[in-house]
């Protein structure tokens, strides 16, 4: 059994797990930094950065000793590498690597969006290679087939903006503060979805893709029309984006024939209603539906540890000079997508 120190720092929460690679998360730190990005309506960089300098060291103190064990005992220091806000990709990868260097124990370098991907597979065992994944978070939404470890192939991605992010930016129009996402879901439960007309952008189009830009606008002019009630507008916005997911992920389930599982992993995986959709269209095809608990949703170091484990089993590691990436993506061999950018 080896155990796996994880380091997450990529945006907001600084965090700090020890994982063993039979799947036991022997302890798991976080601090949020809600409070401090809250009065500007989003995540600053620079507030960002500095808060993960001053709170690491703390947390993997407490960490270890919470699992009752010293830095002697780690097998391997797992930090995310990227993609994310360089300056607080920094502050974790050269904390490892420092760690590493101390100790003599190995670096892995860990791709922020693979913790997501495998994270699935650290609560549940039974998960196997190949299957069909919705990666949805603030910066990211991609439809992947996750044939193994570093092994994916991009399907559809987002052409604007990511799923996370319009749900922040509804809840800023709205006036709910940040973070968003889960003002959005609790006062959708309140709403009637079916009063605020709002399109359902690139439905029924033969590619996969994803586009949630002109959703926003039309969120925020169904807003200033005054016609509508906020929470009709936010269940409205929840289930447009329901509607765009499962369309979509029905349109990519013929690249994915033979996976195990349809699976939904990052931030935007605690919103309940969304997995519940996907619950039934994964019903529908025939597959079973995974999701990881919610505190594995959200950023966090125990999937960065878990990523790190599935790696040092397979004989990998990295070098102490590995760069910081503030982009990284799965899959780079995919073709660009018209529109998309770098969010490809």
């Amino acid at each position: 059994m080896a155990l796996i120190l994880g380091i997450e720092s990529s945006c907001d929460e600084t965090a700090v797990a020890l994982v063993a690679s039979d799947r036991r998360v022997l302890a798991q730190r976080i601090a949020s930094q809600d409070e401090a990005h809250r009065p500007y309506g989003g995540v600053v960089p620079e507030i960002a950065a500095r808060a993960h300098a001053e709170r690491l060291a703390p947390l993997i103190k407490d960490t270890l000793a919470d699992a009752g064990c010293g830095l002697d005992a780690v097998d391997a220091i797992a930090a995310t590498a990227g993609p994310g806000l360089i300056g607080g990709v920094m502050v974790g990868l050269v904390t490892g690597k420092a760690m590493a260097m101390a100790t003599g124990k190995p670096l892995i370098a860990i791709n922020h969006l693979e913790g997501h991907a495998l994270s699935p597979r650290l609560s549940d065992p039974a998960l196997e290679f190949p299957y069909g994944l919705l990666l949805v978070s603030g910066g990211h939404c991609q439809i992947l087939r996750v044939d193994g470890v570093g092994r994916f192939c991009r399907l559809a991605t987002t052409i604007d903006d990511a799923l996370g992010e319009a749900f922040d930016k509804t809840a800023k129009i709205l006036g709910l503060g940040y973070p968003g996402g889960p003002a959005v879901e609790r006062l959708a439960r309140e709403g009637d979805a079916g009063v605020v007309p709002l399109p359902r952008p690139l439905l029924g189009s033969k590619e996969p893709h994803f586009s949630f830009a002109g959703l926003k606008s039309a969120v925020l002019r169904a807003k200033e029309s005054g016609q509508y009630r906020d929470a009709d507008i936010a269940a409205a916005f929840q289930q447009a984006a329901i509607d765009c997911l499962v369309d979509r992920l029905e349109r990519a389930f013929d690249a994915m024939r033979g996976i195990t599982a349809l699976v939904v992993a990052g931030g935007v995986a605690a919103n309940q209603a969304i997995r519940g959709a996907l619950e039934t269209l994964a019903a529908r095809n025939g597959l079973p539906f995974i999701a990881p608990p919610l505190a594995l949703c959200t950023d966090n170091a125990a999937m960065i540890a878990w990523a790190g484990a599935e790696r040092f089993a397979m004989g990998q590691s990295d070098p102490l000079d590995f760069a910081a990436r503030p982009r990284w993506p799965l899959d780079p061999d995919a073709e660009p997508v018209r529109g998309a950018g770098v969010k490809a």
